[in-house]
């Protein structure tokens, strides 16, 4: 029963999810939703990303509680809508659906910051077009091998805080070698949210994905 219990939930995450799909879709939205661990860096790294986009860009911040990381986006008249679970670990596919009713946004990417979690975020579906996962020089190397369902569904992985690697043992070969095993197909990517490198790389990248999207539509 508990079994059938946990199915129920995540069919039912689904079928909104899919809801979540055609409502980006018919305002040809790219979602992505971004995934790291607290202390990652996600929010600053967003905010860089944006500097370096030439294509419209929104943001729907997840956070257990507080609205920080929204208001630094709006400072930057980034369209925001911020989210906040009240203690759940994960953002939804429901959660989403309410936050696209109310973002006045359409034609560009639309960020999601989840919550700070690298287990959880990664079962439930929210309607995107794929997951990019976040992993830091600070954190160290095995986070592939730590938590391989991440990292196998990920599209794009990104080592964000690159410019620490002469301070930290972050053996770049061992990090590699374990995405590629778990999703040969996966984009890396090396950024610095602090010194800006790596962006313009990643930027681009994603630029064509949605130029790929809109094509697609």
């Amino acid at each position: 029963m508990e079994i059938k219990i946990i199915k129920d939930v995540l069919e039912a995450n689904n079928n909104i999810a899919e809801e979540n799909k055609n409502i980006k879709d018919e305002r040809k939205i790219m979602m992505v939703n971004i995934i790291g661990s607290p202390g990652t860096g996600k929010t600053s790294f967003i905010l860089k990303l944006i500097e370096n986009m030439d294509i419209p860009c929104g943001v729907i911040e997840g956070d257990v509680a507080s609205d920080i990381d929204a208001r630094k986006m709006a400072e930057r008249n980034i369209p925001v809508v911020q989210i906040n679970t009240g203690g759940a670990c994960h953002l939804n596919a429901n959660s989403i659906n309410k936050a696209l009713s109310t973002l006045d946004f359409e034609g560009g990417i639309l960020f999601i910051e989840n919550i700070g979690n690298l287990i959880c975020p990664s079962d439930f579906e929210l309607g995107e077009d794929f997951k990019l996962a976040m992993a830091n020089v600070a954190e160290g190397d095995d986070k592939p091998y730590k938590y391989p369902l991440l990292f196998s569904k990920a599209k794009a992985v990104v080592i964000n805080k690159i410019d620490l690697l002469p301070y930290f043992d972050f053996n770049k070969q061992y990090f590699y070698d374990g995405v590629k095993t778990l999703n040969d197909e996966a984009e890396i990517f090396e950024v610095s949210a602090r010194t800006g490198e790596g962006f313009e790389v990643l930027a681009k990248w994603l630029k064509k994905k949605y130029s790929e999207y809109v094509q697609g539509k």
